[in-house]
């Protein structure tokens, strides 16, 4: 709510053809080749919809180390296999076959001082209606930086993450703080990356080597990507180095219109260069112990030429955003080898430092030229220990137990020049603060008969120490805790027939500039204030579901219905003023007194002896919220999706097609009578692999095959119906992907 208020050209019917050129150049390369497996020396199956299969991978972000169909929740699961066949450049691709889970990545039409829209670029992951930071994301049980907001500063979370160095993905849905701590409140991303044994496997692990080379190219942002891999090691000792270097400009769409003024609905021209490192290490100490260590960097820069941002009172817009994050991480594991007792203990300590730098030149036509250089930093320390004890006796217990502490040190700087009326530069958005949570668990696995109970229990305390340095407002330091807790039940009452529940709390602390805010724009009468007084969000949700294998288990299937109820939920209002000088506008963030979101989920995998596999998915969800007993739609939750594919696996060689139909936001379900509610679509994609050698592989898609142009919900909310850029907000329209991996 704050703000301070070369050209290219190419017709929409022309932009096909060059990037499809530069596609193809890129892959004529004379480099070693390439596909999308991570898991070397293993022939590529055919074709799979993350999003409808009923994955055989244990969920380590669960504490429990479980297959998905053994927890007392929902929750999918993609593999460095899975993850390779999205060809994913982000993380909106990595989870564009799941159902009840989007990514937000409106076009980039930002300005210097006045609007951020679409600067975040992936802004964060959304699950059953919940997204941004209320919903925890980790990377190698590090958690990844949060979002923040001022104005025309915008950052996001999903772009400090490299798919193609991923080696798996969870989605853990429903409340999963009594798991995970703070932030968990409808779900929580979880992500490892590669490994040394992910690449020593088979005969190249036996002879201590193995790696690959990939490349790749994708005409929806006419980029292309070169990733490298190398594994070595002995019994005793193996490493990692692995690069992804990544290049490409803005992501196509629908829009036709290709002029210089707010009129445009091409995307504006943008050059996007990222680059990752990646280094393991890991060892054996004495027989039952491990130690490894990880040290990973990111660098990603976007230059934007903002066409969209040409008015008679400014002649042009250039920028350019860094999105930087460095970690190191150490660990410990002992293995006891007891069948009671502690059997497991794991610790792990980690240093991360992210920022985000946004830095903008706008020329105006008669007023002074303006820049704006803005940043965001975390500086993080953790710690976390987690253990396992089993019992005997008449009632066995599996029992996992652990403590996370972390100190995060979050600081905001905004520069530039011609600052806003009555401000100086530089100034800070609000006090640098040190975030402290600590949080101990306990959680067991009980079997009774058929009946496996999963109880557990957290409690966390968390606090916000501001510094004055720098920063002319007043400060207000705040702590507090909270219990989380869960029961969860599996009822292996049939192979085809498997009942399962679970109630489960979440909780998130507030975070610092929504407690400590202070900033007015005199010249549009409005101002911002903190709220020393803010209590954490809470979350209390239900799930019931019933999953189950017939026909000699070639047909999953699993049904899911759930009930997420919130309470103290954090949002932005005007609480006074009629946004006068005289009598501004104050906009603060408040607990609202309720929200509440349910819905249904289901999934289904026919997967015979033959050739052909069939899988369908399907999720919607209402949600509302009441503020001093209004009740309003929640306009975070998208409308029903369903997603099928049907796949033909000839062993060398195989092909799918895919399904997605996007259901129309219903008017009854937006908060607004005003904003754009984009109708039903149909997307088919296609895609295929083919085994050139045992050791080569070339894999291709073609998305959007009928070119069909429309609009996904969580890129246009917000946006009004009368708006003359609908277009302009468009999903891509047909574009392909090819990648060739060669294995060693």
């Amino acid at each position: 709510m704050h703000s301070d208020k070369t050209t290219t050209s190419t017709d929409r019917n022309g932009v096909c053809e060059p990037r499809l050129l530069a596609l193809s150049l890129a892959l004529a390369l004379p480099l070693p080749g390439v596909a999308q497996s991570v898991a070397a020396g293993v022939t590529v199956s055919a074709e799979a919809a993350a999003a409808a299969t009923l994955p055989k991978i244990t969920i380590t972000g669960s504490r429990t180390d479980l297959e998905a169909d053994e927890l007392p929740f929902t929750a999918t699961a993609q593999d460095a296999e899975a993850i390779a066949r999205r060809q994913a450049r982000e993380l909106k691709d990595l989870v564009a076959d799941e159902v009840g889970v989007s990514v937000q990545q409106q076009p980039a039409r930002f300005t210097a001082a006045g609007s951020g829209t679409g600067r975040a670029g992936n802004a964060g992951i959304n699950i059953r209606g919940l997204e941004g930071n209320q919903v925890l994301m980790l990377l190698d049980g590090v958690r990844l930086p949060q979002s923040f907001s001022f104005g025309p500063f915008v950052t996001g979370r999903g772009d400090f993450i490299e798919p193609e160095l991923l080696a798996s993905a969870e989605i853990l849905r429903g409340p999963t703080s009594a798991q995970l701590g703070s932030d968990g409140l409808a779900g929580a991303l979880v992500l490892r990356t590669l490994a040394p044994q992910d690449l020593l496997r088979g005969e190249r692990g036996a002879r201590g080597l193995g790696g690959f080379v990939r490349l790749g190219g994708d005409s929806a942002d006419a980029s292309g990507v070169l990733t490298a891999a190398v594994a070595a090691g002995t019994s005793q000792l193996r490493g990692l180095a692995a690069l992804t270097h990544r290049r490409g400009h803005e992501l196509d769409n629908q829009g036709r219109n290709d002029g210089m003024s707010v009129n445009r609905t091409t995307p504006n021209p943008a050059d996007v260069r990222s680059t990752t490192a990646l280094l393991k290490m890991d060892g054996d100490l004495v027989a039952g112990q491990r130690w490894e260590a990880a040290l990973e960097s990111r660098r990603r820069q976007v230059d934007t030429q903002v066409l969209s941002a040409v008015s008679s009172s400014s002649l042009s817009t250039a920028t350019r955003d860094h999105t930087d994050r460095d970690r190191l991480s150490l660990g410990h594991q002992l293995r006891t080898g007891a069948t009671t007792g502690l059997t497991e203990l794991d610790t792990r300590v980690h240093l991360q430092q992210a920022e985000t730098r946004q830095h903008s030149a706008e020329d105006r036509a008669t007023l002074a030229d303006r820049t704006r250089d803005n940043r965001y930093r975390e500086r993080a320390l953790g710690l976390s220990s987690e253990g396992r004890i089993q019992t005997g006796g008449a009632l066995p217990q599996r029992i996992s137990f652990g403590v996370d502490l972390s100190r995060n040190r979050i600081t905001a700087l905004r520069d530039g020049t011609v600052p806003p009326v009555g401000e100086t530069f530089p100034a800070r958005p609000f006090p640098d603060t040190d975030h402290t949570l600590l949080g101990a668990f306990v959680q067991s696995e009980i079997e009774t008969g058929d009946i496996t109970w999963m109880p557990g229990l957290r409690h966390d305390r968390y606090r916000l120490d501001p510094s004055t340095e720098g920063y002319s407002g007043s400060v207000t330091a705040l702590s507090g805790s909270a219990w989380s807790l869960r029961l969860g039940a599996v009822w292996r009452l049939d192979a085809a027939l498997q009942p399962y529940a679970q109630w489960a709390t979440g909780f998130r602390s507030p975070e610092p500039d929504q407690v400590n805010s202070g900033f007015s724009n005199v010249a549009s009468g409005y101002t911002t204030v903190g709220n020393a007084a803010l209590r954490p969000e809470r979350s209390r949700g239900i799930e019931l579901g019933l999953r189950g294998k017939v026909r000699e288990q070639a047909l999953g299937w699993q049904l899911a219905a759930f009930d997420n109820r919130y309470r103290d939920f954090i949002e932005q209002v005007a609480v006074s003023g009629s946004g006068t000088v005289a009598d501004p506008t104050v906009f603060q963030s408040i607990n609202l007194d309720r929200a509440r979101i349910r819905g249904l989920e289901a999934r289904a995998s026919w997967d015979p002896a033959g050739p052909w596999k069939l899988q369908a998915a399907a999720a919607g969800a209402r949600g509302s919220k009441i503020r001093t007993g209004t009740r309003a739609a929640l306009n975070s939750v998208d409308p029903w999706q369903l997603k099928a594919s049907a796949e033909y696996d000839a062993g060398r060689w195989s092909a799918g097609l895919h399904w997605t139909h996007l259901a129309a936001k219903s008017r009854s379900r937006i908060d607004g009578a005003t904003l754009f509610a984009p109708g039903r679509a149909e997307v088919l994609d296609l895609r295929g692999h083919w085994q050139i050698s045992p050791a080569l592989r070339l894999q291709a898609a073609v998305l959007n095959l009928t070119d069909r142009t429309y609009w996904r919900w969580s890129d246009v909310r917000g946006l009004a119906a009368s708006s003359s850029v609908i277009d302009g907000y468009t999903a891509p329209g047909r574009s392909a992907q090819l990648a060739l991996q060669a294995d060693f």
